[in-house]
């Protein structure tokens, strides 16, 4: 009796060994592919897909991305900052309602900052597009903006 539940035990472990390892090989497998309405994937490179865009759109995309980057990427880090300064006020117990609206409105004032540079890049790249093109742009920049957004529901927006 024993040696039979030795062997059940033994061919259970083995059983979900390899189902486990098929498990991994399966996840493992579509890594690299990537759905870019999860925030995975590259979205130039499945913009410039979608909307059939010549080499020299790409390029000129690229050079319009680079530049955007270089500017926004150090406002990025006064945000985070700003934020860090503002939750830290949490530990002081006699902190007043008007310092805190002082350092929202400076989180408030960066984030605008950002959200007008981005609408700006957003615009001299539509301007790349021809008249045909301009409107598949404006439908990706709206799932795009909707990617991996829950709302209040819990379910994902643009799905």
């Amino acid at each position: 009796m024993k040696r039979t539940n030795y062997r059940i035990l033994s061919v259970a472990v083995i059983l979900l060994l390899i189902s486990n390892i098929a498990l991994v090989f399966f996840l493992m497998k579509d890594k690299g592919k990537g759905d870019w309405k999860r925030g995975k994937g590259d979205p130039s490179g499945i913009m410039a897909k979608e909307l059939g865009m010549t080499e020299q759109q790409v390029k000129d995309h690229k050079l319009l991305k680079d530049e955007h980057f270089k500017t926004v990427r150090p406002l990025y880090d006064s945000l985070r900052a700003a934020k860090a300064a503002y939750f830290a006020l949490i530990k002081d117990p006699a902190v007043t309602d008007s310092t805190t609206a002082v350092y929202r409105a400076r989180i408030s004032a960066r984030q605008n900052e950002i959200d007008s540079m981005t609408f700006a890049h957003f615009k001299r790249v539509r301007n790349l597009f021809t008249p045909e093109q301009q409107p598949r742009f404006d439908e990706f920049v709206q799932k795009m903006m909707q990617r991996s957004r829950r709302d209040s529901t819990g379910k994902y927006k643009g799905d």
